[in-house]
Protein backbone atom coordinates (compact mmCIF):
# COMPACT_ATOMS: atom_id res chain seq x y z
CA UNK A 1 0.00 0.00 0.00
CA UNK A 2 1.35 3.40 -0.98
CA UNK A 3 2.61 5.71 1.77
CA UNK A 4 3.28 9.45 1.85
CA UNK A 5 6.64 10.99 2.70
CA UNK A 6 7.51 14.59 3.48
CA UNK A 7 9.94 16.57 1.36
CA UNK A 8 12.50 16.46 4.19
CA UNK A 9 12.67 12.66 3.72
CA UNK A 10 13.01 12.90 -0.06
CA UNK A 11 16.79 12.81 -0.44
CA UNK A 12 17.23 9.86 1.90
CA UNK A 13 14.46 7.91 0.17
CA UNK A 14 16.04 8.62 -3.24
CA UNK A 15 19.07 6.60 -2.14
CA UNK A 16 16.97 3.44 -2.47
CA UNK A 17 14.05 4.40 -4.66
CA UNK A 18 13.59 5.67 -8.22
CA UNK A 19 11.74 8.98 -8.31
CA UNK A 20 9.05 9.22 -11.00
CA UNK A 21 7.71 12.67 -11.94
CA UNK A 22 4.28 12.04 -13.45
CA UNK A 23 3.77 15.63 -14.64
CA UNK A 24 3.78 16.46 -18.33
CA UNK A 25 7.04 16.81 -20.29
CA UNK A 26 6.46 20.59 -20.48
CA UNK A 27 6.19 20.86 -16.69
CA UNK A 28 9.24 18.64 -16.26
CA UNK A 29 11.32 20.72 -18.69
CA UNK A 30 10.49 23.92 -16.82
CA UNK A 31 11.96 22.49 -13.63
CA UNK A 32 12.21 19.17 -11.84
CA UNK A 33 13.82 17.45 -8.90
CA UNK A 34 17.38 16.47 -9.93
CA UNK A 35 17.52 12.71 -10.36
CA UNK A 36 13.81 12.37 -11.19
CA UNK A 37 12.63 10.52 -14.30
CA UNK A 38 9.76 11.98 -16.28
CA UNK A 39 6.95 9.41 -16.33
CA UNK A 40 3.99 11.48 -17.54
CA UNK A 41 0.44 10.36 -16.84
CA UNK A 42 -0.74 12.73 -19.60
CA UNK A 43 0.98 14.20 -22.63
CA UNK A 44 1.16 18.01 -22.86
CA UNK A 45 -1.83 18.03 -25.19
CA UNK A 46 -3.89 15.62 -23.08
CA UNK A 47 -3.41 17.71 -19.96
CA UNK A 48 -4.63 20.83 -21.80
CA UNK A 49 -7.64 18.87 -23.05
CA UNK A 50 -8.54 17.60 -19.58
CA UNK A 51 -8.06 21.06 -18.05
CA UNK A 52 -10.31 22.66 -20.65
CA UNK A 53 -13.11 20.16 -19.97
CA UNK A 54 -12.68 20.71 -16.21
CA UNK A 55 -13.09 24.48 -16.56
CA UNK A 56 -15.68 24.66 -19.33
CA UNK A 57 -17.85 21.63 -18.49
CA UNK A 58 -17.39 19.88 -15.14
CA UNK A 59 -14.91 18.06 -12.90
CA UNK A 60 -16.86 14.84 -13.46
CA UNK A 61 -16.51 14.98 -17.24
CA UNK A 62 -12.82 15.85 -16.87
CA UNK A 63 -12.34 12.78 -14.67
CA UNK A 64 -14.03 10.52 -17.22
CA UNK A 65 -11.93 11.97 -20.03
CA UNK A 66 -8.80 11.39 -17.98
CA UNK A 67 -9.78 7.77 -17.39
CA UNK A 68 -10.37 7.29 -21.11
CA UNK A 69 -6.96 8.75 -21.94
CA UNK A 70 -5.08 6.76 -19.32
CA UNK A 71 -6.95 3.46 -19.59
CA UNK A 72 -5.24 2.30 -22.77
CA UNK A 73 -1.80 3.14 -21.35
CA UNK A 74 -2.04 1.33 -18.00
CA UNK A 75 -0.22 -1.83 -19.08
CA UNK A 76 2.48 0.30 -20.71
CA UNK A 77 3.01 2.18 -17.44
CA UNK A 78 3.45 -1.06 -15.51
CA UNK A 79 5.92 -2.53 -17.99
CA UNK A 80 7.98 0.68 -18.23
CA UNK A 81 8.06 1.09 -14.44
CA UNK A 82 9.43 -2.44 -14.15
CA UNK A 83 12.22 -1.62 -16.61
CA UNK A 84 13.08 1.62 -14.77
CA UNK A 85 12.98 0.12 -11.26
CA UNK A 86 13.88 -3.59 -11.26
CA UNK A 87 13.87 -3.54 -7.44
CA UNK A 88 10.26 -2.24 -7.65
CA UNK A 89 10.98 0.53 -5.14
CA UNK A 90 9.38 3.78 -6.32
CA UNK A 91 8.74 7.35 -5.27
CA UNK A 92 6.08 9.26 -7.20
CA UNK A 93 5.11 12.91 -7.35
CA UNK A 94 3.05 15.31 -9.43
CA UNK A 95 2.51 19.06 -8.99
CA UNK A 96 0.75 19.10 -5.61
CA UNK A 97 0.59 15.44 -4.62
CA UNK A 98 -2.93 15.19 -6.01
CA UNK A 99 -4.83 13.01 -8.43
CA UNK A 100 -2.04 12.32 -10.91
CA UNK A 101 0.41 10.90 -8.38
CA UNK A 102 -2.38 9.14 -6.49
CA UNK A 103 -3.63 7.51 -9.69
CA UNK A 104 -0.20 6.34 -10.80
CA UNK A 105 0.59 5.22 -7.26
CA UNK A 106 -2.63 3.21 -7.09
CA UNK A 107 -1.88 1.48 -10.40
CA UNK A 108 1.73 0.60 -9.60
CA UNK A 109 0.86 -0.46 -6.06
CA UNK A 110 -1.76 -2.78 -7.54
CA UNK A 111 0.92 -4.16 -9.88
CA UNK A 112 3.10 -5.11 -6.91
CA UNK A 113 5.47 -2.16 -6.64
CA UNK A 114 6.49 -0.69 -3.28
CA UNK A 115 5.27 2.87 -3.78
CA UNK A 116 5.62 6.06 -1.77
CA UNK A 117 4.12 9.43 -2.69
CA UNK A 118 5.75 12.82 -2.09
CA UNK A 119 3.32 14.79 0.07
CA UNK A 120 2.63 18.18 -1.51
CA UNK A 121 4.38 17.16 -4.72
CA UNK A 122 6.77 19.35 -6.69
CA UNK A 123 5.20 22.48 -5.18
CA UNK A 124 6.31 21.37 -1.70
CA UNK A 125 9.79 20.63 -3.06
CA UNK A 126 10.06 24.11 -4.60
CA UNK A 127 9.06 25.73 -1.30
CA UNK A 128 11.72 23.63 0.40
CA UNK A 129 14.34 24.77 -2.13
CA UNK A 130 13.58 28.47 -1.69
CA UNK A 131 13.58 28.21 2.09
CA UNK A 132 16.81 26.19 2.11
CA UNK A 133 18.75 29.04 0.48
CA UNK A 134 17.95 31.23 3.49
CA UNK A 135 19.45 28.61 5.85
CA UNK A 136 22.52 27.34 4.00
CA UNK A 137 25.78 29.01 4.95
CA UNK A 138 28.55 27.00 3.26
CA UNK A 139 32.21 27.90 3.87
CA UNK A 140 32.91 29.58 0.55
CA UNK A 141 36.24 30.87 -0.74
CA UNK A 142 35.57 32.98 -3.82
CA UNK A 143 38.07 32.96 -6.65
CA UNK A 144 38.04 36.40 -8.29
CA UNK A 145 39.95 38.11 -11.03
CA UNK A 146 39.54 39.80 -14.39
CA UNK A 147 38.11 37.97 -17.40
CA UNK A 148 40.69 35.68 -18.97
CA UNK A 149 42.42 34.73 -15.73
CA UNK A 150 41.47 31.09 -16.21
CA UNK A 151 39.46 30.76 -13.02
CA UNK A 152 37.48 27.76 -14.25
CA UNK A 153 40.65 25.84 -15.06
CA UNK A 154 42.06 26.77 -11.66
CA UNK A 155 38.91 25.44 -9.97
CA UNK A 156 39.39 22.15 -11.79
CA UNK A 157 43.04 22.04 -10.69
CA UNK A 158 41.91 22.63 -7.10
CA UNK A 159 39.43 19.76 -7.43
CA UNK A 160 42.23 17.52 -8.74
CA UNK A 161 44.11 18.35 -5.54
CA UNK A 162 41.21 17.11 -3.44
CA UNK A 163 39.44 20.42 -2.81
CA UNK A 164 35.66 20.86 -2.88
CA UNK A 165 34.46 23.18 -5.65
CA UNK A 166 31.20 24.75 -6.75
CA UNK A 167 31.28 25.41 -10.51
CA UNK A 168 28.39 27.82 -11.06
CA UNK A 169 29.14 28.27 -14.76
CA UNK A 170 28.98 24.53 -15.30
CA UNK A 171 25.59 24.37 -13.56
CA UNK A 172 24.34 27.33 -15.63
CA UNK A 173 25.80 26.12 -18.95
CA UNK A 174 27.18 29.62 -19.44
CA UNK A 175 30.48 31.41 -18.84
CA UNK A 176 28.84 34.61 -17.67
CA UNK A 177 29.82 37.12 -20.38
CA UNK A 178 28.21 38.10 -23.67
CA UNK A 179 30.41 35.38 -25.18
CA UNK A 180 29.48 32.88 -22.46
CA UNK A 181 26.93 30.80 -24.39
CA UNK A 182 29.41 29.86 -27.13
CA UNK A 183 30.06 26.13 -27.13
CA UNK A 184 27.66 25.50 -24.25
CA UNK A 185 24.50 23.39 -24.01
CA UNK A 186 21.16 25.25 -23.65
CA UNK A 187 20.74 26.86 -20.26
CA UNK A 188 18.30 25.45 -17.70
CA UNK A 189 15.33 27.54 -16.65
CA UNK A 190 15.85 29.85 -13.68
CA UNK A 191 13.70 27.48 -11.64
CA UNK A 192 15.68 24.39 -12.54
CA UNK A 193 19.00 26.19 -12.03
CA UNK A 194 17.91 26.81 -8.43
CA UNK A 195 17.05 23.12 -8.07
CA UNK A 196 20.42 21.86 -9.31
CA UNK A 197 22.29 24.55 -7.36
CA UNK A 198 20.70 23.44 -4.10
CA UNK A 199 21.29 19.75 -4.82
CA UNK A 200 24.95 20.47 -5.60
CA UNK A 201 25.38 22.55 -2.45
CA UNK A 202 23.85 20.02 -0.07
CA UNK A 203 25.99 17.26 -1.56
CA UNK A 204 29.21 19.20 -0.93
CA UNK A 205 30.99 18.72 2.42
CA UNK A 206 29.59 21.34 4.79
CA UNK A 207 32.57 21.16 7.15
CA UNK A 208 35.17 22.02 4.49
CA UNK A 209 36.11 25.04 2.41
CA UNK A 210 34.28 25.21 -0.91
CA UNK A 211 35.99 27.05 -3.76
CA UNK A 212 33.73 28.99 -6.14
CA UNK A 213 34.37 31.42 -8.97
CA UNK A 214 33.26 35.02 -8.53
CA UNK A 215 30.15 35.75 -10.59
CA UNK A 216 27.65 38.50 -11.09
CA UNK A 217 24.18 37.60 -9.90
CA UNK A 218 23.09 36.77 -13.45
CA UNK A 219 24.88 34.03 -15.37
CA UNK A 220 23.47 34.29 -18.85
CA UNK A 221 19.70 34.17 -18.42
CA UNK A 222 19.70 32.46 -15.02
CA UNK A 223 20.56 34.13 -11.74
CA UNK A 224 21.54 33.26 -8.21
CA UNK A 225 18.71 33.18 -5.64
CA UNK A 226 18.62 36.38 -3.60
CA UNK A 227 19.49 34.82 -0.19
CA UNK A 228 22.44 32.94 -1.69
CA UNK A 229 23.63 36.02 -3.59
CA UNK A 230 23.46 38.17 -0.47
CA UNK A 231 25.50 35.60 1.45
CA UNK A 232 27.92 35.18 -1.47
CA UNK A 233 28.78 38.88 -1.23
CA UNK A 234 29.87 38.50 2.41
CA UNK A 235 32.38 35.67 1.84
CA UNK A 236 36.18 35.98 1.43
CA UNK A 237 37.61 36.53 -2.06
CA UNK A 238 41.06 36.05 -3.55
CA UNK A 239 41.63 38.41 -6.48
CA UNK A 240 43.97 36.92 -9.08
CA UNK A 241 46.18 39.44 -10.89
CA UNK A 242 47.48 38.29 -14.27
CA UNK A 243 49.27 40.17 -17.07
CA UNK A 244 46.92 41.55 -19.71
CA UNK A 245 48.75 39.79 -22.55
CA UNK A 246 48.38 36.40 -20.85
CA UNK A 247 44.66 37.01 -20.48
CA UNK A 248 44.35 38.07 -24.13
CA UNK A 249 46.10 34.90 -25.30
CA UNK A 250 43.87 32.75 -23.10
CA UNK A 251 40.71 34.35 -24.55
CA UNK A 252 41.97 33.89 -28.11
CA UNK A 253 42.63 30.22 -27.39
CA UNK A 254 39.23 29.75 -25.79
CA UNK A 255 37.03 31.68 -28.24
CA UNK A 256 39.11 31.82 -31.41
CA UNK A 257 37.72 28.47 -32.55
CA UNK A 258 34.24 29.91 -33.03
CA UNK A 259 33.00 31.46 -36.30
CA UNK A 260 33.71 35.18 -36.66
CA UNK A 261 29.98 35.89 -37.08
CA UNK A 262 29.31 34.43 -33.61
CA UNK A 263 31.98 36.66 -32.10
CA UNK A 264 30.51 39.70 -33.86
CA UNK A 265 27.06 38.91 -32.44
CA UNK A 266 28.54 38.75 -28.96
CA UNK A 267 30.20 42.15 -29.42
CA UNK A 268 26.91 43.59 -30.69
CA UNK A 269 25.20 42.54 -27.46
CA UNK A 270 27.49 44.82 -25.45
CA UNK A 271 27.43 47.67 -28.00
CA UNK A 272 25.96 50.28 -25.66
CA UNK A 273 28.38 49.55 -22.84
CA UNK A 274 31.37 49.12 -25.11
CA UNK A 275 30.82 52.33 -27.07
CA UNK A 276 30.42 52.84 -30.79
CA UNK A 277 34.09 53.52 -31.52
CA UNK A 278 35.32 50.48 -29.60
CA UNK A 279 32.70 48.32 -31.31
CA UNK A 280 33.83 49.56 -34.72
CA UNK A 281 37.47 48.77 -33.92
CA UNK A 282 36.53 45.32 -32.64
CA UNK A 283 34.58 44.54 -35.81
CA UNK A 284 37.48 45.69 -37.98
CA UNK A 285 39.89 43.56 -35.96
CA UNK A 286 37.67 40.51 -36.41
CA UNK A 287 37.38 41.12 -40.16
CA UNK A 288 41.17 41.27 -40.34
CA UNK A 289 41.56 38.10 -38.29
CA UNK A 290 43.29 40.01 -35.48
CA UNK A 291 41.69 38.15 -32.58
CA UNK A 292 44.18 39.52 -30.06
CA UNK A 293 43.16 43.11 -30.83
CA UNK A 294 39.47 42.21 -30.55
CA UNK A 295 40.03 40.42 -27.22
CA UNK A 296 41.95 43.43 -25.86
CA UNK A 297 39.01 45.70 -26.69
CA UNK A 298 36.56 43.33 -24.98
CA UNK A 299 38.73 43.23 -21.86
CA UNK A 300 38.64 47.03 -21.56
CA UNK A 301 34.92 46.78 -20.94
CA UNK A 302 34.95 43.67 -18.76
CA UNK A 303 37.81 44.93 -16.58
CA UNK A 304 35.90 48.13 -15.78
CA UNK A 305 32.75 46.15 -15.01
CA UNK A 306 34.66 43.81 -12.68
CA UNK A 307 36.31 46.73 -10.87
CA UNK A 308 32.87 48.14 -10.09
CA UNK A 309 31.72 44.76 -8.83
CA UNK A 310 34.81 44.27 -6.67
CA UNK A 311 34.31 47.65 -4.98
CA UNK A 312 30.98 46.43 -3.60
CA UNK A 313 32.79 43.79 -1.52
CA UNK A 314 34.39 44.85 1.77
CA UNK A 315 38.16 45.41 1.50
CA UNK A 316 38.61 43.24 4.58
CA UNK A 317 37.30 40.25 2.63
CA UNK A 318 39.64 40.64 -0.34
CA UNK A 319 43.15 39.20 -0.68
CA UNK A 320 45.28 39.46 -3.83
CA UNK A 321 47.56 36.97 -5.52
CA UNK A 322 49.85 38.03 -8.36
CA UNK A 323 50.18 35.35 -11.02
CA UNK A 324 53.56 35.12 -12.70
CA UNK A 325 52.84 32.08 -14.89
CA UNK A 326 49.56 31.04 -16.53
CA UNK A 327 49.60 27.50 -15.18
CA UNK A 328 46.40 26.39 -13.38
CA UNK A 329 48.15 23.67 -11.37
CA UNK A 330 50.82 26.02 -10.05
CA UNK A 331 48.24 28.72 -9.31
CA UNK A 332 46.07 26.20 -7.45
CA UNK A 333 49.02 25.28 -5.24
CA UNK A 334 49.75 28.96 -4.59
CA UNK A 335 46.14 29.41 -3.48
CA UNK A 336 46.36 26.43 -1.13
CA UNK A 337 49.57 27.81 0.36
CA UNK A 338 47.90 31.18 0.88
CA UNK A 339 44.72 29.86 2.46
CA UNK A 340 45.99 26.94 4.55
CA UNK A 341 49.52 28.06 5.35
CA UNK A 342 49.28 31.83 5.20
CA UNK A 343 51.86 32.27 2.48
CA UNK A 344 52.36 32.11 -1.28
CA UNK A 345 55.60 31.54 -3.13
Amino acid sequence: MQQEIKVEQLFEEMQERILLDVRTPAEFDKGHIPGAINFPLFTNEERVEVGTVYKQESPEKALLLGLDLVGSKMSVFVREAGEIAPNRQLLIHCWRGGKRSESMGWLLDLAGFDVKILHGGYKAYRNYVLQAFTRLKPRLMVLGGYTGTGKTDILKALMDKGEAILDLEDLANHKGSSFGALGEAPQPSVEHFENILLTTLVNLPQDRLIWVEDESRSIGRVYLPTPFWDYFQTTPLIHLEMHLQDRVLRLVEEYGRFPIDYLKEAFQRIKKRLGGQNLKMAMEALDQGDLEAAATIALKYYDKAYDLSLKKRSDELVQRLKIMEDNPEIIAQELLNMVYHGNAH
